[in-house]
Parts: C-alpha cells; structure tokens; sequence
C-alpha cells in the first residue's frame, strides 16, 4: 500500500473510532484500528467495519460497548 492511500485509511479510521471512543470503556485505539483497516483491506464498506471492529473489541478484548 502506498504512503498516500495508507494516510488516507488511518484518517478514515480515526474518524470512525471517534464515535466508538465516546461510548466505549478505556481501551488501546491500535486494537480497533487494526481490527477496522483490516476489514476495509478485505474489501468491507466503511459501516461493516466500523461493526467488525466492535465485535472484535467485543468478543476478542472483551471491551462492549452498551447498546442503550
């Protein structure tokens, strides 16, 4: 992956873990970083990986996030 295209998807994801960050307990943001630019990697839309990556955090780093 080029340097341009890889700035640009760390943007993306920070943009998208701003709204997980807010509701979430402390946790390490390279967790739901990874867990999301893998899923773009693999070909996923921006809102499928934003919830991979909170079902990572949820089932793998057991940090959930409450649906209320």
């Amino acid at each position: 992956m080029e340097i341009a295209s890889l700035a640009e998807l760390l943007q993306e994801t920070a943009e998208h873990h701003g709204s997980f960050e807010a509701v979430a307990p402390p946790h390490d943001w390279w967790d739901w970083y990874a867990a999301y630019m893998n899923a773009r990697q693999s070909g996923s839309t921006q809102e499928e990986a934003s919830a991979a990556a909170g079902r990572y955090m949820a089932e793998v780093k057991k940090i959930v996030v409450s649906s209320a």
